[in-house]
């Protein structure tokens, strides 16, 4: 047990002990009242019912004086009754005053909320303060909680909120299971191993969602990891998606936000079979490609003669950009995602004096400036589709779903899943948004809809009755799906088996079976399943 519950229950024992002691001093005080003055026929105190209301009416300083004791031994009693009315309304006022001040008010008023959707934050700050404010926004009748005193916050956020400095144990012990499940939020970076907080009230009726640096986005028990970079990431390709005219990308800068948009590029940035994409990275490699070595099956790795190729390429750069003039000058797209942003700042500004670059180029900046295309502000990163993915997880639950609907009895439920093929849903979902703009041919498309993705669904429909191009749309998902595990160093083997990371389908579309070739039909099917 922790020392704070430790703590907690001798406070809890000390005062029962305290209120029965008080209990005692005054039952025996009202024996000794009544056992003098009922048979004293001078006094007013006849019976017990007068005896006790005597002892509340002087207890209470109020003295209406109907009632008075007629013995010596009686008037002694009233006045340690007087004596102890002192000390009973000081320590009433500091009760009150203690429940005003403390976490016993706000923790009452929650108590009439619990209907409501709760978000407890157990840190604040920046990132906190924003998603909290999202989070309203969207949801106006949600219950904000911050796990803090009022008094250590430098600003008030422009939203309603909760201060209750209580553990999320005592969140969870006051909503009671009424309503939706609570959600806990622990916004401060860290390691999984480093987090202990987070894992520690996994068994919890709440839905964890720690930041961290690494690791599963899913642990059991209603834990979910999420990555900042990763958020930045998903939001950049999102926004500013890969253009058909697109074949040189080049990202400087490969720390956490560099290796982060490198991740989402190869696992989403598949639009057509034709198109050839080169992705020149400047900064430190250190270990990614040891770590991945099987993108070598779908992509080149550092050949720069991509156009002999029919694969998309990545070229790790050891040299400084600022030598690679003709590169930069030709590229289609410039990435600065230094992770110090400052440093992204220099680039950019370099870039602008010395070089005649053609193509975009994209700033991670927290702030706007004028005429400057930036991404990863705090408001971008910290939203609730980010951090909560709750539609991005329907997305792929239903997609499961339409899956098993087609495969029959042996295809598992969601819950049944193995994470690697969690995430190959979860994956696939979020390609979703690149397949209604290969669909209805909309490159300035950044957002998912009920119409649009009805629509798309339509031409999808009437296009598909033409073999070509249904073999066309087939080769897509399967370039996709075979990104997704080359990344994860999955190869070629007779059956699919997750210990061995082996699957049968690991091999080029053309030497695919044809029932293989439209296993992944239901990726697109889905667009007629769901609505946005």
């Amino acid at each position: 047990m922790s020392p704070d519950k430790n703590n907690m229950k001798r406070n809890r024992r000390f005062y029962i002990i305290l209120i029965a002691c008080i209990f005692c001093v005054y039952m025996a005080l009202l024996l000794v009242l009544i056992k003098v003055e009922i048979p004293n026929k001078n006094s007013t105190i006849n019976t017990i019912g007068d005896a006790v209301w005597y002892s509340i009416v002087t207890l209470t300083t109020v003295g209406y004086g109907d009632i008075t004791p007629g013995t010596l031994a009686g008037r002694m009693v009233g006045l340690i009754f007087l004596l102890l009315s002192t000390g009973i309304l000081v320590t009433l006022v500091s009760t009150v005053l203690s429940f005003m001040t403390s976490e016993g008010l706000p923790l009452f008023l929650l108590s009439f909320k619990r209907k409501r959707d709760w978000y407890y934050f157990a840190d604040t700050g920046l990132e906190s303060n924003t998603l909290a404010g999202q989070i309203y926004a969207e949801n106006p009748s949600a219950v904000i909680i911050f796990g803090c005193n009022k008094s250590s916050r430098e600003e008030t956020p422009d939203f309603p909120c909760t201060y209750a400095n209580v553990s999320p144990e005592r969140i969870a012990k006051r909503k009671r299971d009424v309503g939706s499940r609570c959600r806990v939020f622990f916004m401060t970076e860290n390691d999984i191993g480093q987090n202990p907080r987070a894992v520690n009230i996994s068994a919890l009726p709440v839905d964890v969602y720690a930041r961290t640096t690494s690791g599963e986005d899913n642990l059991p028990g209603a834990v979910h990891f999420f990555h900042s970079y990763d958020c930045c990431a998903r939001e950049y390709w999102r926004n500013q998606p890969l253009k058909a005219n697109e074949h040189t990308i080049v990202l400087l800068g490969f720390g956490n936000y560099g290796q982060a948009l490198l991740t989402r590029a190869i696992l989403g940035n598949v639009i057509s079979p034709e198109q050839r994409v080169a992705y020149h990275i400047f900064g430190d490699v250190g270990d990614f490609l040891d770590l991945h070595v099987g993108l070598g099956q779908v992509f080149e790795i550092n050949n720069l003669h991509t156009h002999f190729t029919g694969q998309d390429s990545l070229i790790f750069h050891s040299a400084s950009w600022s030598k690679e003039h003709a590169l930069l000058e030709s590229a289609d797209r410039i990435i600065i995602c230094d992770d110090d942003e400052q440093a992204g700042w220099d680039i950019f500004w370099k870039l602008r004096q010395f070089y005649r670059v053609r193509g975009d180029i994209t700033l991670r900046s927290n702030r706007a400036v004028p005429g400057v295309t930036h991404f990863g502000t705090d408001e971008s990163i910290y939203s609730p589709e980010n951090v909560l993915r709750t539609t991005l997880n329907q997305v792929a639950i239903a997609m499961n779903n339409l899956y098993r609907s087609g495969h029959g009895a042996g295809a598992l439920d969601w819950d049944e899943l193995g994470d690697y093929l969690r995430q190959s849903k979860i994956a696939a979902s979020e390609h979703l948004f690149h397949k209604v703009r290969i669909l209805l041919k909309d490159e300035s498309l950044t957002d998912l809809n009920a119409e649009n993705m009805t629509e798309a669904f339509r031409v999808y429909q009437e296009n598909i009755k033409n073999t070509q191009v249904l073999d066309r749309y087939r080769r897509i998902e399967h370039l996709r799906w075979l990104r997704f595990y080359a990344y994860y160093n999955w190869s070629y083997g007779p059956r699919h088996d997750e210990a061995l990371r082996q699957d049968p389908r690991i091999r080029a579309y053309d030497e695919l079976p044809e029932h293989c070739k439209a296993d992944n039909d239901y990726s697109w099917e889905l667009l007629g399943e769901i609505s946005v």
